[in-house]
């Protein structure tokens, strides 16, 4: 026996001296580091065919002979935001109607089962700035297919028992909307950043839905189909001459109305702070850092994009590395400096943490905040950050589909066409000096606010660990909600 493990120790030994060797030679080899990387070829997207009639209708057509399908959007300006404050909800409810009321001729049921037959869909939708009418079939199905969206543009029903369908719908969520941690950080921070009672903060109420009716729904629509807010969009299997005068004899004879007016709104920012939503019955908490963000327009948006990438872009990125990887302090963490395309985006940092690390998360969000004005950019962070983006950019446009609705969405606000191939020059053009130059412009940790969604007595130090003065708590009371007992929350009206 003694022998035995002499032997047996001899041989582990012997073993461990190999152990650095094949270290040494897996390290020195590393084949992967070999392989060249060619540059990315110029990025030219075939750019859509671009029609505008004598009413202001724009219409872009892309022809994709690929599959046997044709895929259409009507996008019309107005939105949630150009709504009365009064009747918050509205869009939601005018867009979701329109569809299930169907039209003069069929009923929104009657459509459901001719374009199942067809394997076609119709559909309407209300969105922040725009309504719109889509539609998807084969080929073969498109007369048939697009005479019902004609007829649903021009004769539609709307129907007080599905205007009551929809009420009850929105009411459900809304009495649900505090279910969710996740949803209520989403929720109030956007809050937080525009306002209350701002265009892109307000939220509908059982009250303003219970307001909106039918005459409502038939007002907007009239008010936003014309021609000066509409633009169409079809991508697919079709001949463009035979479709554009497909869509020249559909809609040349809609009258050009008045545009709705871009909306004029000043921004402030959040009121720097902490804020909290005390939720009890969870055991993680919700971190937003948050902000004012800026524009797509603003000649900074390329310089801030690759900032981004550094900042909090992946796995790579200085606030991921630190935050989860080095320090363990969030399941995921993430942000940005946000640019909209008319109007500022926000500035958000977010992480999820388990409710004893909740403080800690935060303030080390905030060192890695600081560090973009005081720890220098490397020319290494550059490069990978730029490589990146831009292979992430190529892989949003890689179809004819993601072209087009690109396309359609510069065209909306009134963007350069040539936005999209001008994108990748501009940030390969971006430098360190550029980088660093944004970082200090635009990054402002005195005018951010933090808002925790979480149980508090978890948090594992007191709110005012943060030095940010007094905390403010966040009421997230449903105003109008009946007592438990009474009314059922899907119907808001009491109505049977």
């Amino acid at each position: 026996m003694p022998t035995l493990r002499k032997n047996s120790a001899i041989a582990f030994f012997l073993v461990l001296l190999c152990i650095p060797s094949a270290f040494a030679q897996t390290e020195q080899a590393q084949p992967w580091k070999q392989i060249p990387i060619p540059p990315l070829h110029p990025f030219h997207p075939q750019q859509p065919k671009r029609i505008k009639l004598p009413n202001g209708i724009v219409i872009l057509l892309q022809e994709d002979h690929e599959l046997p399908f044709i895929n259409g959007f009507i996008e019309m300006r107005g939105g949630s935001r150009d709504q009365d404050a009064s009747k918050a909800g509205m869009v939601g409810l005018y867009g979701d109607t329109w569809r299930t009321s169907g039209t003069a001729t069929h009923n929104g049921d009657q459509l459901d089962d001719l374009l199942e037959a067809r394997a076609a869909k119709v559909e309407t939708g209300g969105d922040t700035d725009s309504t719109s009418l889509s539609w998807s079939c084969l080929t073969k199905d498109e007369d048939f297919v697009f005479s019902i969206v004609i007829d649903l543009l021009e004769h539609p029903a709307f129907r007080e028992d599905k205007l009551q369908l929809a009420k009850q719908q929105a009411a459900a969520a809304i009495v649900r909307r505090n279910d969710d941690a996740e949803g209520i950080a989403a929720r109030e921070a956007t809050r937080l950043v525009y306002g209350p009672n701002s265009p892109y903060g307000r939220q509908p109420e059982l009250a303003t839905i219970k307001a909106v009716t039918v005459d409502d729904l038939k007002r907007w629509h009239d008010r936003t189909v014309v021609g000066s807010n509409i633009i169409i969009g079809v991508s697919g299997d079709f001949n463009s001459d035979a479709m554009e005068k497909t869509l020249r004899d559909a809609f040349s004879s809609l009258p050009k109305g008045e545009p709705v007016p871009p909306l004029k709104e000043d921004f402030s920012g959040p009121k720097p702070g902490v804020y909290y939503v005390d939720k009890s019955d969870v055991n993680q908490s919700n971190i937003y850092i948050v902000g004012l963000g800026t524009e797509r327009s603003n000649p900074d948006f390329f310089a801030l994009s690759v900032m981004n990438e550094i900042f909090s872009g992946g796995f790579g990125s200085r606030l991921f590395q630190t935050v989860r990887t080095k320090l363990g302090l969030a399941y995921a963490v993430g942000g940005g400096y946000g640019a909209g395309y008319d109007h500022p985006g926000m500035f958000r940092v977010v992480a999820g943490t388990k409710s004893p690390s909740t403080i800690q998360a935060t303030q080390a969000m905030f060192v890695e905040i600081r560090d973009l004005k005081s720890k220098p950019f490397t020319e290494d962070e550059l490069r990978r950050a730029k490589d990146e983006v831009l292979n992430s950019f190529i892989f949003n446009y890689d179809t004819k589909d993601k072209v087009l609705a690109e396309a359609a969405k510069l065209e909306f606000y009134g963007y350069p066409a040539d936005f999209l191939e001008k994108y990748r020059d501009s940030v390969e053009k971006v430098t360190v000096a550029d980088v660093e130059r944004v970082a200090q412009k635009y990054i402002e940790p005195s005018k951010l606010a933090v808002l925790i969604v979480g149980n508090e007595k978890e948090f594992g130090a007191p709110l005012t660990s943060l030095n940010m003065g007094t905390p403010h708590a966040v009421d997230i009371t449903i105003p109008g909600l009946p007592p438990q007992g009474q009314d059922q929350p899907g119907n808001p009206e009491g109505e049977q």
